[in-house]
Order: structure tokens, then C-alpha cells, then sequence
């Protein structure tokens, strides 16, 4: 059974920083790519990042560039996203996710997901 867990959400000022994990089990971890989704209330879900099995090859959202690093661990099993000068704006349920294949593609089949770990950037 396939399992992905975000933790490291929780409450922020504006400004600040924290840093989620994913952690994944189930499946061979180095045949993913992953990626991180965010969804704010009454919002579509929203693609943040996606990084490569290899972890060489990143693809962020717009929005995040140069606040936002990925990272992944792949023999720790574990995907990483690093927030930095945060903003209200980025409040939202943040989960990850794996893709089948050698880099992230935004329009590719997710073949998991996680449940999400809520992250909250106060004004």
C-alpha cells in the first residue's frame, strides 16, 4: 500500500519560513518524480513545484520562484519543500505527490497523493 505524509505545516507570520516533508512508502521512491500541490479554501488545487527522481531538475509555479526550494532524499524516501518569505497569499493545505517517470510533468497522470498538511501565513 502506497502511502505519502506531509508533515511540517503549522501557523506563520509573514515573512517567515518553514519546511515541510513527504515522507513515501509503498513503492520504489527513485522511480518518481514528485511534486507539491497547495489548495486554499474554495480554491482549485494549485501546482507549486515538481522536482526530478534525480533531484536535479525543478519546475516551479511562477508565484514561488525564489521562495520555494525543493529537495528530495531518495534514500530517506522523503521529498522536501523549504518556504521562505512567506506570504498570506500562501496559506493553504500543501500535499505531495508522485508521478511515474524521470522528470515532473504538470500535465502528466499523478499516480499518488497525499492527504496534506495544512500551512496558515498570518498578516
Amino acid at each position: 500500500q502506497v502511502q505519502l505524509v506531509e508533515s511540517g505545516g503549522g501557523l506563520v507570520p509573514a515573512g517567515g519560513s518553514l519546511s515541510l516533508s513527504c515522507v513515501a512508502s509503498g513503492l520504489t521512491f527513485s522511480n518518481y518524480a514528485m511534486g507539491w500541490f497547495r489548495q486554499a479554501p474554495g480554491q482549485e488545487r494549485e501546482f507549486v513545484v515538481g522536482i526530478s527522481r534525480s533531484g536535479y531538475i525543478m519546475d516551479y509555479t511562477d508565484s514561488v520562484k525564489g521562495r520555494f526550494t525543493v529537495s528530495r532524499d531518495n534514500f530517506k524516501n522523503t521529498v522536501y519543500l523549504q518556504m521562505d518569505s512567506l506570504k498570506p497569499e500562501d496559506t493553504a493545505v500543501y500535499s505531495c505527490a508522485a508521478q511515474y517517470g524521470i522528470s515532473w510533468s504538470r500535465v502528466g497522470e499523478i499516480n499518488y497523493r497525499g492527504q496534506g498538511t495544512q500551512v496558515t501565513v498570518s498578516s
